[in-house]
């Protein structure tokens, strides 16, 4: 019978319905609470996936950057690229000027 009156919901409206109302209702809001917090933790873990995406391809065009900017200031670069405006290198090496001051 105990089953019966369980599938019939008689323990919604006799008199102690209103101590089973208060432990339903709580329940259900464990329940809410638990989706709820479910679904935040999807959310931020597909964030996390999609911010390391984003973070390899930055990594790769920062590399890339670097490495056209270290061919571009090659000798053989500048000079492939000057050479076009007519100007070239002089045969004889720069040389460091020394400025001594005197403090006092």
């Amino acid at each position: 019978m105990k089953i019966y009156n369980i599938l019939k919901g008689s323990f919604l409206v006799d008199e102690g319905a209103f101590k089973n109302w208060k432990i339903i209702l709580f329940v259900v809001a464990l329940l809410l609470f638990m989706i709820s917090s479910a679904h935040s933790a999807d959310r931020k873990v597909m964030q996390v996936a999609r911010l390391n995406a984003q973070m390899k391809m930055m990594k790769s065009i920062y590399i890339d950057s670097g490495t056209q900017l270290t061919r571009m200031k090659m000798e053989s670069s500048v000079r492939a690229k000057v050479k076009d405006k007519g100007l070239r290198f002089s045969a004889i090496p720069p040389v460091e000027i020394t400025v001594i001051t005197k403090t006092n």
